[in-house]
C-alpha cells in the first residue's frame, strides 16, 4: 500500500533541472558535458540526482565566494 505522503524524486529530468537552475537546455547539457553537473542515463533518458544538483550549486557558491 502506498503512503499518503509524497516523496521527493530520486532523479530529475533535464527540464526539471532547467527549471531549478533557470537555465536553457543547451546550458544544462554544457554543464553535463563539462562534468560540472553529474548525471546518468537510463536507456536514452538522462537524469540528474538531487544530490548532484545540490553539489553543483554549492560548488558555484564556493567558487564565486573566493
Amino acid at each position: 500500500m502506498r503512503s499518503a505522503t509524497s516523496t521527493a524524486p530520486q532523479a530529475l529530468t533535464i527540464p526539471e533541472v532547467m527549471a531549478s537552475l533557470r537555465l536553457s537546455r543547451s546550458k544544462v547539457y554544457d554543464l553535463i558535458r563539462s562534468r560540472q553537473l553529474a548525471s546518468f542515463t537510463v536507456g536514452r533518458a538522462r537524469r540528474v540526482t538531487p544530490e548532484s544538483l545540490r553539489d553543483f550549486i554549492q560548488a558555484q557558491i564556493e567558487e564565486n565566494a573566493a
